[in-house]
């Protein structure tokens, strides 16, 4: 323990309990660790992860959820907190081309570059002037990320005081604008090409949206992939989950698996004499079951990085809650998703290590997964990972490791899946035919004979899983009601010493919001309003 983390465990080291050890239970529970505070992690699965999960069949290895690394330097943020570095605990390349398009019917295939300079040519060659262009719109796009970055992404919107800044204010009717009006509708003011045109629109689906519906705000993801290029490491998103796990032990955290929390205990509390104080009632503690009997384990504080609605509706009585139910029905959730684990016997040149697939009809696509009236695509715009091009280690040698992601409406009555056909009728159906789909637009004749292991899951299985609300696969959508401090608190308002970290709050959805959210847990304990990311440790 470093002399800082000692001061801070002398000055106050409390019991804290961790909900949920997915990457934003395990940021969080090592970062409180790291400050000296006596940490227990409890997660109702056999293994850590949440999201981020591993899988193994016959040789291959699967991430089960999240594919794409991106902002690197948040990553590695996290780390530096934990006195290591990203560099030190991963083996990342940079993949080149960063992603392939492949639109309907197999008419159209672009490969994305990984640098700047040979996007800008690519986007030229499809559109005369969309090369200038593009270069005007990576450079606001880098302009909102870092202004998000330094004003709003590591902020717990305490205080409003801190965007009180020059910086914010001379940006003001930018940011009105960029607020104002759907990521669509500003990417077609300035491109005309179809192709470009969904190129930058679906980075939406990242946050859990539509390009008609996010704020274009989040055009900012544009510098992510096609300026700073798309990582991946060695191994698999499992090596990242497995090295935030031992940071995390090493600083002392105690992981519980198989502890599914079952409720917060609390003691009642006179309310303090501020009237925005509403909180009746303290923690106590934290009751969990394991296969055989009920615990509890006793707490000052407690963060649950679950499910917001299921923390808020299961987790506590119906009195203290912040986020009842009424609340949750009129929220919009992202979309679910249909996942595909396939071993696949032969090469697969047809595919990049990412691959896009995007329909014609690009607003009736989202359309029924977003809709009020909401259906199942058919065909679907989906994505594709082929992790075995560049990672050996995930598929036996002769074989190819094949993700597939389908967004789908948030609708549990879709079903569960299975292994090797054993889900339910429907997601069976769906499967069947996006393999298909696949075959038939990259031009895979035989790739449904070349299956050697195949596993679906679906909306119910995100439900029973993960707790996850309305069987979504990310989280609340990132519409302009849904972000920033829209978003809601990551504080309870009825009950003391209970935060909330993960994809349901603040900043958001993916693995740099997450790790993210853990750092406002800190800045939240420690009373820090400020905007930024915390100081990293100087480094002997």
């Amino acid at each position: 323990m470093t002399s800082e983390q000692m001061g801070r465990a002398r000055a106050g080291a409390r019991e804290v309990v961790v909900i949920g050890a997915g990457i934003g239970g395990l940021a969080t529970a090592a970062l409180l660790a790291r400050e000296g505070h006596r940490v227990t992690l409890l997660e109702k699965r056999d293994e850590v992860g949440g999201r981020a999960g591993s899988w193994e069949q016959d040789g291959f290895r699967f991430d089960t959820g999240p594919s794409w690394y991106l902002m690197p330097e948040v990553i590695d943020h996290f780390f530096r907190l934990m006195g290591t570095s990203a560099s030190q605990q991963l083996d990342l390349r940079k993949l080149d081309p960063g992603y392939r398009v492949v639109f309907e019917d197999g008419l159209d295939t672009v490969d994305v570059p990984a640098d700047r300079e040979a996007v800008t040519k690519l986007f030229e060659s499809m559109e005369a002037g969309a090369g200038e262009q593009l270069s005007r719109y990576l450079d606001s796009a880098e302009d909102a990320y870092e202004m998000a970055k330094k004003r709003f992404l590591y902020s717990t919107f305490q205080s409003f005081t801190p965007f009180l800044r020059a910086d914010v204010l001379r940006r003001l009717p930018r940011i009105g604008s960029l607020l104002l009006q759907s990521l669509h509708s500003f990417v077609a003011k300035r491109f005309r090409d179809p192709r470009i045109r969904q190129i930058l629109g679906y980075p939406a689906v990242f946050l859990g949206s539509s390009p008609f519906d996010a704020p274009s705000m989040y055009h900012l993801m544009s510098h992510l992939d096609l300026d700073d290029g798309v990582l991946y490491p060695m191994g698999g998103f499992t090596t990242l989950i497995g090295a935030m796990r031992s940071v995390a032990v090493e600083a002392g955290v105690e992981i519980r698996n198989g502890a599914d929390v079952v409720g917060i205990d609390t003691d009642a509390r006179t309310p303090g004499r501020s009237p925005l104080d509403r909180r009746t009632a303290t923690v106590r503690g934290v009751r969990y079951r394991t296969a055989d009997q009920e615990s509890s384990v006793p707490a000052d504080l407690v963060i649950s990085a679950a499910d917001l609605h299921h923390t808020e509706t299961t987790l506590l009585p119906g009195d203290l809650q912040t986020y009842p139910e009424k609340y949750w029905q009129k929220r919009v959730p992202g979309p679910s998703a249909l996942l595909l684990y396939l071993g696949v016997q032969g090469a697969l040149p047809q595919l990049e290590h990412h691959t896009l697939l995007f329909t014609t009809d690009w607003r009736e696509n989202f359309g029924r997964i977003f809709g009020k009236e909401s259906s199942v695509p058919s065909p679907a715009s989906l994505y594709v990972c082929r992790p075995s091009a560049t990672d050996p280690s995930v598929a036996p040698e002769g074989h190819e490791n094949v993700f597939v992601l389908v967004p789908i409406p948030a609708d549990v009555g879709i079903g569960r899946g299975g292994l090797e056909r054993g889900g339910d009728a429907r997601v069976e159906a769906l499967a069947d035919e996006v393999i298909g789909q696949i075959s038939a637009w990259a031009g895979i004749p035989d790739l449904a004979e070349r299956i050697v292991v195949r596993r679906s899951y679906g909306p119910q299985d995100f439900a029973e899983d993960l707790n996850a609300w309305r069987g979504t696969s990310l989280g609340p959508a990132h519409i302009l009601r849904q972000s920033a401090f829209f978003r809601g608190s990551n504080r309870s308002a009825k009950v003391e010493n209970l935060l909330y970290a993960g994809s349901s709050t603040v900043p958001g959805i993916g693995i740099p919001m997450c790790l993210i959210s853990a750092e406002l847990i800190v800045k939240r304990l420690r009373g820090d309003v400020s905007t930024g990311p915390l100081p990293e440790p100087v480094r002997e």
